[in-house]
């Protein structure tokens, strides 16, 4: 299996979006995110997503040199329209402006519509941990999970990321997506022909399956159960409709170039670390390390970044049938 620097692989992604279609500045702040993603072991929102995003950009699904734009239209609230574009511009933009608004009034959020996928949801909210902030991110997701009880798909998987300061060291990250398991793991089953395990998903019947292109077509099961669809709808309120983004149900696919552009959105709330509390982040600290004191027991993140830093070290090792795949887009 091929090795690839970081820097290569950052260069390998954003060169195959560039010839798709997408605006060179698009295109490396995507790669970035992607790479960033594939080093962090979260494959199913790595470098597997170069070409089903080169396929969108090259049919309209989304819209290759859109330019997001961003809003005042509340003190301490940002309004950012990703006009179609990839996700990641239009969070980069919003990342840029937060974390001094979040020092200036205590709390500051940013609402994104006309969105597309935003891969890891730790990735923005690790950004303003460690500018300071204490961060939240809500996202919504095409439809995949139906309501308890019920058996029609209404809503995404719906991740939701937290992240707090820590000083001296990298932040504490929770990512978490509202099923059971992250749809991008079923995808990648799926790609591999492999099965998944019973209890992850139903398929169109409702009925319980181990087969992940049956799963892909049917439905996910909730984290929780009940309680995995209430969080779900909480993320629908604030993620597409306190932001006029589209709900689950009315988004087309992430995953393939049929149809018009899913036009979801990204609710990321910051708030100043020490506004409410000056010593809050040594509070942190101190909770941080009563956790890790005990035998067995981690911070949430931590074999991310161990995974991270070998990557950093010694590149990334990526399968023939990917590269090829990314280089003939």
């Amino acid at each position: 299996m091929p090795t690839v620097s970081l820097a290569e692989a950052e260069a390998l992604a954003a060169d195959a979006l560039v010839r798709c279609g997408t605006a060179p500045a698009a295109a490396a702040s995507v790669a970035r995110a992607l790479v960033g993603a594939e080093a962090g072991g979260l494959k199913g929102h790595g470098l597997s997503r170069v070409a089903p995003y080169g396929a969108q950009v090259r049919v309209g699904k989304v819209v290759g040199d859109a330019l997001p734009r961003l809003e005042r239209p509340r003190p301490g609230l940002l309004a950012v329209d990703a006009a179609h574009g990839f996700a990641y511009p239009a969070i980069d933009l919003a990342l840029e402006a937060l974390p001094d608004l979040a020092r200036q009034q205590g709390i500051a959020a940013a609402g994104i519509r006309r969105s597309h996928h935003c891969g890891a949801a730790g990735r923005p909210v690790e950004a303003l941990a460690e500018r300071g902030c204490v961060a939240l991110l809500f996202a919504n997701t095409p439809a995949a999970m139906a309501p308890w009880g019920g058996a029609r798909a209404v809503f995404g998987t719906n991740p939701l990321a937290f992240a707090c300061p820590l000083p001296g060291r990298a932040p504490v990250v929770v990512d978490l997506a509202l099923s059971k398991v992250a749809r991008a793991t079923i995808v990648g089953a799926a790609k591999r022909s492999e099965a998944i395990p019973e209890g992850w998903a139903l398929d169109a019947e409702g009925r319980p399956t181990t087969d992940a292109k049956a799963a892909l077509a049917g439905t996910m099961v909730p984290l929780g159960d009940a309680k995995g669809t209430a969080l779900a709808l909480m993320v629908e309120l604030l993620a597409a409709g306190l932001v006029g983004a589209r709900f689950a149900g009315e988004a087309s696919s992430f995953l393939d170039a049929d149809g018009d552009p899913p036009g979801t959105g990204q609710l990321i709330v910051a708030l100043d670390a020490a506004a409410l509390s000056p010593d809050g982040p040594e509070r942190f600290a101190a909770l941080a390390a009563s956790i890790e004191a005990q035998d067995g027991a981690r911070l949430p993140g931590a074999r991310r970044l161990a995974l991270r830093r070998r990557a950093a070290a010694e590149g990334l090792d990526l399968p023939d049938a990917l590269l090829t795949e990314i280089r003939a887009l």
